[in-house]
């Protein structure tokens, strides 16, 4: 159902997404009568905040207990839908909704999702590249930097939103409708949220609910997570293309063939680019690389357009990033790899070259025994352990069968760990942060801790070539 014409809006959670729908709702005071922010718990004013109440906003800090009555609630990602706080808004609410999901009853035209364990990121940043490649106006928004909400009021007609959309988004969505939906993967993660991981798999699942005939779901059919889910996704008028390196057979598909990257829809094929002209590296880039192509032709994009733009959209940053060479050692930035899956998939960008890979940080607390045989089967001929999680991670890769041929080694921090890397390297060799864990032992986020390990090897970049 719309937004009521008038409302009065309770808004949880006082970070960025948080903030942004008051902005909406103070710039907009013929739909929304009155506007309350609870902050939570641990809540304290900050600048933005003061400048909210300035305003005319009524902002309440250091409780979860929320008084009321109001007609919208919109919570923030980080508040889980389980939380004594979630439910204490749903008391005193006629509705309660996520960010995106409050944007897109704002403005619900032209609307492409992408979820996924990892890769949502740079497939977002992709598609709406493509777009913009064959002369579309498009907005990356969502997780990938700017709200929707921010910027509704500055789409331009006809112009594409382009969200990526985290399994917190999308739990607490009910009328979302993307015209083009995208599941890349499912791997277990953000358990402490959803509490199992069946509720995180059907969160991710809630991008398709309301698709179906004229819209396109794009899902991995080769993920063994997505395929558990698969019931939950096919059905009457829904049409599903099935990604994947093979060719799946399905009328609607996209593959690679003979190096080249294949999109095939409704039986008619186009051939892209090879998969060494791409600009970003990896199996599971490219699998990013054919979802948003396909994405972009299906919604009309001219194939010549999609190809170009292939070719010219770079490495983002914290994702495979080369940051440097040092005494010929590459080094890459893959910080935002938070989880064992994601670490597997960046070495597949790496299938000849000999890797040092710098694991560690906070720990997730997930199972490593697979994870360990996976690392150790491939190219890494060592790995250096860091930060609180390095005990555990070294455990288990001592204990498994071929950690005698790998060097092993273990450092306080980041620093610490670059360091032993390098002498453990050699010339040729790759230095590969991609760390499985969360960042939060030593930084802020995965975005400080790979600019930290960025601006550390410029340093020593800079040192050697002074010598």
């Amino acid at each position: 159902m719309p937004l009521p014409q008038t409302m009065s809006l309770l808004v949880l959670g006082q970070g960025t997404s948080g903030t942004d729908v008051v902005r909406w709702a103070l710039a907009h005071p013929e739909r929304v009568s009155h506007i309350t922010l609870y902050g939570g718990a641990k809540s304290a004013p900050t600048p933005d905040t003061l400048e909210l109440e300035r305003a005319g906003v009524a902002c309440v800090y250091g409780t979860e207990d929320v008084a009321g009555t109001y007609d919208v609630c919109v919570a923030s990602p980080g508040i889980s839908e389980f939380s004594p706080f979630f439910a204490s808004a749903r008391a005193h609410a006629t509705e309660v909704m996520g960010e995106p999901e409050f944007a897109y009853r704002l403005s619900p035209e032209r609307w492409i999702g992408i979820t996924g364990t990892n890769g949502k990121t740079t497939t977002t940043a992709l598609t709406a590249h493509l777009l913009e490649a064959a002369g579309w106006d498009a907005d990356a928004v969502g997780n990938i930097g700017d709200t929707p909400t921010s910027r509704v009021d500055h789409r331009a007609p006809g112009s594409w939103f382009v969200a990526e959309l985290s399994s917190y988004q999308l739990a607490t969505s009910s009328e979302l409708h993307p015209r083009v939906g995208v599941l890349l993967n499912i791997t277990p993660d953000h358990l402490s949220w959803h509490r199992s991981h069946e509720a995180y798999a059907r969160a991710k699942c809630r991008l398709f609910r309301n698709m179906g005939e004229g819209d396109l779901i794009i899902i991995d059919a080769e993920d063994e997570g997505t395929a558990a889910v698969r019931a939950h996704i096919d059905g009457p008028g829904r049409r599903v293309l099935e990604l994947g390196l093979a060719d799946t057979g399905a009328a609607d598909a996209a593959f690679v063939r003979d190096g080249v990257l294949t999109v095939r829809l409704a039986g008619a094929e186009t051939a892209l680019v090879r998969v060494d002209e791409l600009g970003i590296a990896g199996a599971h880039n490219v699998l990013n690389a054919l979802a948003a192509s396909a994405a972009a032709l299906f919604l009309g994009a001219d194939a010549a357009q999609v190809a170009a733009g292939l070719m010219t959209f770079a490495a983002l940053p914290h994702r495979i990033e080369p940051v440097g060479t040092v005494d010929g050692v590459r080094f890459y930035n893959d910080s935002k790899a938070t989880n064992t899956d994601a670490v597997e998939k960046a070495l597949t960008a790496f299938p000849s070259e000999r890797v040092v890979l710098l694991l560690g940080g906070r720990d997730k607390g997930t199972p490593l025994e697979e994870f360990a045989r996976t690392v150790l089967s491939s190219t890494v001929g060592a790995i250096v352990c860091f930060g609180e999680a390095r005990s555990r991670f070294l455990e288990v890769l001592r204990a498994t069968d071929g950690a005698s041929e790998i060097d092993l080694a273990e450092a306080d921090g980041l620093r610490d760990a670059v360091d032993v890397a390098r002498t453990l390297a050699n010339p040729g060799d790759v230095i590969l942060l991609s760390p499985a864990c969360a960042s939060f032992d030593e930084f802020s986020g995965f975005e400080e801790r790979g600019d930290a390990f960025r601006s550390y090897v410029a340093q020593l970049g800079g040192a050697a070539d002074a010598r």
